[in-house]
């Protein structure tokens, strides 16, 4: 399993908290790439519920860690 800063994106919008299921659902029908619903296939599923990306991705960087000033544009 892998991900790249694009796959997780595919899942931003997902219908949050979702079980691993939910997700792998919501990547079917939102036609994310292959690579997504392989990585969610292979999440260990212990019934857990998931309340956002972080939980399954905990380094997944959010709008600060990009350091970029809306302001300025």
């Amino acid at each position: 399993m892998y991900w790249t800063l694009e796959l997780p994106s595919k899942l931003e919008d997902a219908p949050w908290p979702a079980s691993k299921d939910e997700l792998i659902d919501y990547a079917m029908r939102s036609g994310a790439p292959l690579e997504v619903i392989e990585n969610l296939q292979e999440m260990e599923d212990e019934g857990e519920i998931y309340e956002s990306i972080e939980d399954i991705w905990p380094d997944y960087p959010s709008k600060e860690d990009f350091f970029f000033n809306e302001e300025e544009y």
